[in-house]
């Protein structure tokens, strides 16, 4: 919901005014994403590349049984990161958002680590 959000209730100029009439219509000519939406958008882009990953594993581990551990250790890395990500894309300080999504790779290999067996 973010960065369309952003779009109707800017005016452009990152001041928030809401442009109810665009908002409620057809959506045919939609205002300019602001450098804030975009960035936004950006991240939830990004999140639906991690979640055709995440979702799988997560599956394939809850059908394996895999349930605890180093899975659910994993699955909360991964989630926990994922909440920080948009903040942290949109406030543009250097390197936090890399850091933040480096974490919730982790998290990620933890549970592929977890389906392999690798860790129990």
């Amino acid at each position: 919901l973010i960065p369309s959000s952003v779009r109707y209730m800017s005016g452009g100029t990152g001041a928030l005014a809401p442009n109810l009439k665009d908002a409620l219509s057809g959506r045919d000519a939609p205002p300019a994403m602001p450098v804030m939406g975009a960035r936004a958008l950006r991240a939830q882009n990004n999140l639906l590349e991690a979640l055709v990953v995440f979702i799988p594993v997560a599956l394939l581990l809850e059908m394996q049984g895999q349930t605890g551990g180093w899975a659910v250790r994993g699955a909360t890395v991964f989630l926990g990161a994922r909440l920080f990500y948009t903040p942290a894309y949109m406030s543009e300080i250097p390197g936090v958002r890399s850091a933040i999504w480096a974490t919730g790779h982790l998290g990620l290999a933890m549970m592929v680590l977890t389906l392999l067996g690798v860790l129990a």
